[in-house]
């Protein structure tokens, strides 16, 4: 897949705890490898800074850990519960003011979403609207185990009712063993998701194997 024909990526998922992370670290270390100046950004966090401090990881440090993740809730919710429990609210137009300098100033700049696709973030908006304001197109990331087609389905069809570009789904293999969902869920993607499985990862893999 040729990621560095886009200035930007946004990786959202079918929930969470399904690699995002793992996915997105992947991909700008690839990246870098190859010479492109490739960064990733965690813009909001909430509990463990654990997605940060791998996406600080796979920029090789280029980026302060601030920068990577510039709005750190500890309360593990959804950004809006937690910043009315903490305070500090998240603000639309500076967000993604910030996601834009770092862009302007690099080859590739990856963007990690925090949770699914509808999350609530701000008061006035939630993971949508803030990626219909970011621009940039989207990837999915997909477990890969009893309930990934409804899931997928749902995600892929939500980012493209919005108007957005989804360039495919990458599907990520979590656990080892694998149920009759779990291998046959790929086959049936292929036949009914709108955009393609554009790469999976298997079990504990430092690398993605990107269809051709």
């Amino acid at each position: 897949m040729k990621l560095e024909k886009w200035p930007g990526l946004l990786v959202t998922g079918t929930d969470t705890g399904i690699g995002k992370t793992w996915v997105s670290a992947l991909i700008v270390e690839e990246l870098r490898k190859k010479g492109t100046a490739a960064v990733g950004l965690k813009p909001v966090l909430s509990g463990a800074r654990d997605d940060a401090q791998r996406l600080w990881e796979a920029n090789g440090g280029s980026l302060d850990l601030d920068v990577v993740n510039p709005r750190w809730y500890r309360t593990p919710v959804a950004p809006l519960v937690a910043s009315r429990i903490e305070g500090n609210p998240l603000e639309l137009a500076s967000m993604v003011e910030q996601i834009h300098q770092v862009r302007d100033a690099h080859d590739f700049t990856l963007v990690e979403g925090v949770g699914g696709w509808e999350v609530p973030m701000g008061e006035d908006f939630g993971f949508p609207e803030f990626a219909k304001a970011l621009g940039f197109p989207v990837l999915v990331v997909a477990a890969n185990w009893l309930g990934t087609l409804n899931h997928t389905l749902l995600t892929v069809k939500a980012i493209q009712a919005a108007g957005l570009e989804c360039v495919g789904v990458v599907l990520n293999h979590l656990e080892a063993e694998r149920d009759v969902a779990a291998t046959t869920n790929r086959m049936m993607l292929d036949e009914l998701c709108p955009v393609p499985i554009v790469g999976e990862v298997l079990t504990d893999a430092d690398w993605i194997d990107w269809v051709e």
